[in-house]
């Protein structure tokens, strides 16, 4: 009789304790679904995420020595600040030579036009000189003509009319040797004046390859002190002072930080329901789940991260076992909040999009426009290479600077 108790006590306690736990599971389902059904039914959510930002690469535009480094890792930097100085010793050397060239090549075309007032002086002289000939026959001529007739009397002996022959033969001689003389002079001033004629001092062949060279080594010189692109955080700096660098060489890294976005690693399933605009929710591991940023969708990757990887999986091979991919969605973050909340380069961030807004384009339907980006840093160098060598060209042509009197 207790045997049969104790065993009917010890089922009792077995039914209550396997009640206990479908109850315990069914809640949690229940909890769950209800979760589901709240927060995660109208989302997509992944934590391979990273911060991303352009990184803007500084260059030497000019071989040369390192004399000063003027900006260091970490360092905040703004648009146009100079971060490395080189010599100027060859650049300055360079530029002076040009300058001289060029200021002899603009004295050397001024003085093609003095030379062409010497020129046509000549020709005026050769002009007057046939003229004085020309008269000079016309008297012998007539002077031939009177004595003729005076020859059959006797009145003119034919050694006079002999010599009057000559006389004019003299002057023909002299007016086509001074006819031939004026149109070399002629000639000559026209050979001459090919060289200038129609162009002004700054348009002159020699003038205008001289100006070059002295745009470039102006230019050259401008290149010494090399400045920042783009506002931003100096990384991955390598040039140190003192050191010999070429033209092209990377020296330093600038990060516009108020640049940055999130690329987001989302299964190759999760983006079915994804449209471009679509809010994000973002949290990122620094710090922690007291700042929320907000962002939205802004583009899909060209491809997934294995197909762009160093070495891409080789699906043809024999063994190959499927693996979900992922493929990097873009999203665009509140300035106004990135502002406040700085974020840097590889930081990990948790995406959660909200799918349930079907306004905008499917992600692969979409082509995002052109974010094309700028720095005008170098804009004036040019310019003021150009003002340079006018200044050069008006000092040694004889014109008075602008304003003056």
């Amino acid at each position: 009789m207790s045997q049969s108790a104790g065993s009917s006590a010890a089922g009792s306690v077995r039914r209550n304790a396997l009640l206990w736990v479908f109850a315990v599971i069914t809640l949690a389902g229940l909890a769950y679904g209800v979760y589901w059904w709240a927060l995660l039914k109208g989302s997509e959510r992944t934590d391979n995420a990273y911060v991303h930002a352009p990184l803007v690469q500084v260059a030497a535009q000019q071989a040369g020595t390192v004399v000063a480094v003027l900006a260091d890792e970490t360092q905040r930097v703004q648009s146009g600040q100079p971060l490395v100085r080189l010599d100027p010793a060859e650049a300055r050397l360079a530029r002076e030579r040009a300058q001289a060239q060029l200021a002899q090549s603009v004295r050397e075309a001024r003085g093609l036009v003095a030379q062409d007032t010497v020129l046509q002086a000549t020709v005026r002289t050769r002009e007057a000189e046939l003229e004085r000939l020309k008269s000079e026959e016309a008297r012998a001529a007539d002077d031939l003509a009177r004595r003729l007739p005076l020859l059959a009397s006797g009145a003119v002996g034919q050694e006079e009319i002999d010599h009057a022959r000559t006389v004019l033969s003299a002057n023909r001689s002299a007016r086509a040797a001074a006819a031939a003389a004026l149109e070399a002079a002629r000639e000559q001033r026209s050979v001459h004046r090919v060289q200038f004629e129609g162009l002004r001092i700054e348009q002159h062949p020699p003038v205008e390859r001289a100006a070059t060279a002295l745009r470039e080594a102006i230019l050259a010189e401008s290149r010494l002190e090399i400045p920042a692109p783009v506002a931003g955080q100096i990384a991955r700096r390598s040039v140190q002072v003192g050191q010999r660098i070429a033209a092209g060489q990377m020296l330093m890294s600038v990060v516009p930080l108020e640049q940055v976005w999130v690329e987001a690693n989302f299964k190759e399933v999760q983006l079915r329901q994804m449209r471009m605009g679509q809010p994000v929710r973002l949290r990122a591991d620094l710090h922690g789940s007291s700042i929320e940023y907000r962002g939205v969708v802004a583009g899909l990757g060209a491809g997934t991260g294995a197909a762009f990887a160093v070495l891409p999986a080789q699906n043809a091979s024999g063994n190959w076992v499927k693996v979900v991919q992922r493929i990097p969605v873009r999203i665009e973050l509140d300035a106004d909040q990135l502002s406040r909340n700085p974020l840097r380069v590889g930081l990990s961030m948790h995406a959660t999009v909200d799918v349930t807004v079907k306004e905008g384009q499917r992600l692969t339907d979409y082509s995002p426009p052109q974010r094309p980006q700028d720095t005008q840093v170098y804009a004036d160098a040019l310019a003021r290479a150009d003002e340079q060598v006018q200044a050069v060209i008006n000092q040694h042509a004889g014109r008075r600077p602008a304003g003056s009197r």
